[in-house]
């Protein structure tokens, strides 16, 4: 265990490991009770489960620093759009010179951006299989034991799926995929470990939500737990990294068959991407309540175009303005950025924030004076455009344009069909994943999977000084692996770092 201290016995948010150091246990549990008691009844073991989730929308404790940018896993998911070309800002700020969008942080072994993602990520392991190793100990029936070992293993799964895609190479969907992944922890008393390959790190994450998928249920309380309905959603995604299409559409298809979640219309669509219960296509969402609200550090204090703080007042987000201008103009998606605001078209909070071309309204603050929101985690919208790209890429495209219709039609009253085929209809499918899903954390992660190069110099509204003139980066680049933090790599020497 003592190899492990640095990351896994730090990812305890309210667990107490008590064979790590002390000096490595940044915080006590959350809710000042001892392990024995956690696992003592049902209550306590989904008190453990919330504990993640709160994880994965506050801003990190987790090392010896506390920024405003770092909200959790919502700060990941906005740092893998900023090191896209996607989504921009007028001057170098935070994610654009701190680590992100400058494709710095994560290359440096010694860097908190780099740090930050792995203890995250971890950390929502370390705590998942602590639940896992003892929640059979406890009394409770069998479906009360299953719904709590279904969620861990979903937020296990969901952990690793980022990891691997993070430090190791691309799956690239053939083959035996044994370049170099990440430890495979799957037991809370595992010590050091060397790295597992790519494809051995997915065959857990697909044996975890095969069996989350089984003993799961779709009820829930509220759209923040991770039921069968995410589990399945995180199938899709995963076999859509993987380029197993027949096992991306067997399980988008499931979801969006269900339906469970019917696409937002129009009128949903711009109501501010922020209250979960509203929006009929939400699957998924981390949903802090009013007293865990960040006024500084949350998801929507930095990306929200009416967050009262420095960061959006001064720095409001742009879409890449090629992009915007590919959006047909009866697109209900076209609203949620504005070419050239002016006080009718874009009004704001106060004469403090700042109008610049292209500038987001897409996410809105929940309620005024504060700065937060329910962030989005899994939408409808992914699972159609996983299944329009998974058929497309099996040279099923009649059943693509089909998939793909039912997602633009909503979108756009006018909108009529694609009769696109090949790479001109898979092409087609991307560009409509860049719009749906912007400022959501895909735009890396998919330049990764597709093995395409991430290019601004196309991109005419992009600043070169904002990223340090980081412009292109060629696809299979060594720069789209992150390298593992020192500290890691001080306390396992088993892992073999990254070039």
């Amino acid at each position: 265990m003592k190899s492990r201290k640095f990351y896994i016995c730090a990812a305890s948010l309210i667990l107490s490991m008590t064979a790590c150091k002390k000096d490595y246990l940044e915080t006590s549990p959350t809710d000042k009770v001892s392990q024995e008691e956690i696992f003592s009844t049902i209550n306590n073991a989904n008190t453990a489960l919330s504990g993640i989730y709160r994880l994965m929308f506050e801003r990190t404790t987790l090392i010896d620093w506390n920024v405003q940018n770092k909200p959790g896993v919502g700060g990941v998911m906005l740092a893998m759009d900023f090191m896209g070309d996607d989504l921009n800002m007028s001057s170098a700020n935070w994610f654009t010179s701190t680590g992100e969008g400058n494709w710095d942080g994560h290359r440096i072994d010694v860097h908190r951006y780099n740090e930050y993602v792995y203890r995250t990520f971890y950390k929502i392991i370390g705590d998942s299989n602590y639940i896992l190793d003892n929640v059979d100990n406890i009394e409770a029936t069998d479906d009360q034991k299953n719904a709590v070992k279904s969620q861990a293993l979903t937020l296990r799964a969901y952990a690793y799926s980022y990891l691997v895609q993070f430090y190791g190479k691309r799956h690239t969907g053939s083959g035996v995929n044994d370049q170099l992944g990440v430890p495979l922890v799957l037991n809370s008393l595992d010590g050091a470990l060397p790295r597992s390959t790519v494809s051995e790190v997915y065959a857990q994450i697909v044996d975890d939500l095969t069996e989350a998928i089984n003993i799961g249920t779709t009820s829930r309380t509220n759209k923040s737990i991770a039921n069968q309905d995410v589990a399945l959603g995180l199938r899709a995604r995963v076999a859509l990294t993987m380029h197993d299409y027949p096992a991306a559409i067997e399980y988008a298809n499931r979801l969006i068959t269900s339906g469970a979640f019917p696409l937002m219309d129009q009128a949903q669509y711009q109501q501010g991407f922020n209250d979960a219960p509203a929006m009929s296509e939400w699957i998924w969402a981390s949903m802090p309540s009013s007293d865990q609200a960040d006024a500084f550090g949350s998801y929507f204090a930095q990306i929200a175009y009416n967050a009262n703080t420095s960061f959006m007042r001064g720095n409001p987000k742009r879409i890449n303005s090629a992009l915007y201008d590919w959006i047909p103009a009866t697109d209900v998606r076209k609203l949620m950025w504005e070419a050239e605001p002016d006080a009718e078209n874009f009004p704001l909070p106060t004469t403090a924030f700042a109008r610049q071309p292209y500038m987001s309204r897409k996410f809105s603050i929940k309620a005024p004076g504060n700065s937060w929101g329910d962030v989005p985690l899994m939408r409808l919208s992914e699972m159609q455009l996983i299944l329009a790209e998974a058929y497309a890429s099996s040279n099923q495209d009649g059943l693509a344009q089909d998939a793909l219709f039912e997602l633009t039609r909503v979108r756009d009253s006018e909108a009529v069909k694609s009769t696109n085929t090949g790479s001109a209809l898979l092409q087609e499918i991307w560009n409509h994943r860049r719009v749906e899903l912007w400022g959501e954390g895909f735009r890396f992660l998919d330049l990764k999977r597709l093995n395409q190069p991430l290019d601004r110099t196309v991109v005419p509204n992009f600043l070169p000084g904002t990223v340090n003139n980081v412009m292109s980066v060629p696809a299979g680049d060594d720069r789209w692996q992150f390298v593992f933090p020192r500290p890691e790599l001080d306390a396992n020497p088993l892992i073999e770092q990254n070039d």
